[in-house]
């Protein structure tokens, strides 16, 4: 039986769909790896190298190139080497976008070596997919491109590595580490595997209370604070928060504080054109918990009209573009937020 069948990649391929294929057996000549999303192409890289290479053969059969280090020479000559134990040699070209003459690697996905298994992880971009090595690493093996992971699609992410882990998290405490740790995906997972462990036994909920107390966010000044002082207006409260992120702003830059305020008054904006206004209709149109509407959604309902929040929105907007430098020459993002504030509350 030959150590790998050659089959070309589904479009679309995901990390499940290839380990799904490598555990029944299906094992491509070639991975390419590439996207944007870096975490995703190294945890993918570990788990074929894992799967494809027993750990007692890994000093024999499991060969790690760099990108930077090496030249498609070696490469070639690499893949096109025996394995030494076992039926079946890997080889992982990490950072191949630092190869040079990238291109060339053509010659020998024209005619890969049949008992190597090329592993190629091309990281911060894609291969120009009307290029011959895309264009043969799709037709004899499988491309996976892992796509950015942005601010709003953060929570999900981390409730389904929770999940992943035999955990539940709530909403309030996905929330917080999106906030508080933005898309640094390797923080947040390593941050996730400290939790579990912190977790009193028995338990297997992560909560907030929970994250703020082993992860360095502030119980009483943090995003969701803001925007439960602001839902009621609590002007006091409102710029001691403000204050707090000014004096720790690589904890809560500005970049990562916008995106959660738009967010808010989006939903409020939203309720407005809810069905009806009922706690529980609103949560139902605004895909939130009832007590998350009970708690700043009505509350804020109540002291702003739908005016006022559109221009609210537009105002947050101008702020993010100033904070990149657009039409300001000078201001800080500390000045940035408070004047944003102010604006919001009166």
């Amino acid at each position: 039986m030959p150590p790998f069948s050659r089959k070309a990649a589904a479009p679309g391929a995901t990390a499940d769909s290839v380990m799904a294929d490598v555990k029944a057996g299906k094992v491509a000549p070639v991975y390419l790896l590439m996207g944007a999303e870096n975490f995703f192409i190294d945890r993918l890289e570990t788990q074929l190298t894992e799967a494809l290479v027993p750990e007692g053969l890994r000093d024999w059969a499991l060969i790690t190139l760099f990108g930077a280090d090496t030249d498609v020479e070696t490469v070639v000559t690499t893949a096109r080497g025996f394995p030494m134990g076992g039926d079946r040699m890997v080889v992982v070209l990490k950072e191949a976008q630092a190869l040079d003459n990238f291109a060339r690697l053509e010659a020998y996905l024209k005619q890969p070596q049949p008992t190597t298994v090329l592993i190629i992880c091309y990281k911060n971009g894609t291969v120009d997919k009307r290029t011959k090595v895309y264009t043969l690493a799709n037709k004899i093996g499988v491309v996976f491109e892992a796509e950015k992971v942005y601010e709003n699609t953060l929570p999900a992410f981390i409730r389904n590595y929770a999940k992943d882990k035999g955990l539940a998290i709530t909403t309030d405490a996905a929330q917080l580490m999106a906030a508080h740790i933005g898309t640094d995906l390797a923080r947040i997972t390593g941050e996730l595997d400290k939790l579990a462990i912190a977790l009193p036994e028995g338990k297997r909920e992560i909560t907030a209370s929970l994250v703020a107390d082993h992860i360095g966010v502030s119980k009483e000044f943090n995003i969701f604070e803001l925007t439960d002082a602001l839902a009621v207006k609590d002007t006091k409260k409102v710029f001691q928060i403000a204050k707090y992120f000014d004096s720790n702003p690589k904890a809560n830059p500005i970049q990562r504080t916008l995106p959660q305020l738009f967010r808010f008054f989006q939903n409020i904006f939203l309720a407005y054109y809810a069905p009806d206004r009922s706690e529980h209709t609103l949560a139902d149109y605004l895909g939130m918990r009832d007590w998350q509407v009970r708690r700043n959604v009505i509350p804020a309902m109540q002291r702003y009209k739908a005016r006022k929040v559109m221009q609210i929105l537009s105002a947050i907007r101008r702020t993010d573009a100033r904070s990149k430098g657009i039409g300001n020459p000078s201001t800080s993002d500390g000045e940035l937020l408070r004047e944003l504030l102010v604006y919001i509350l009166t």
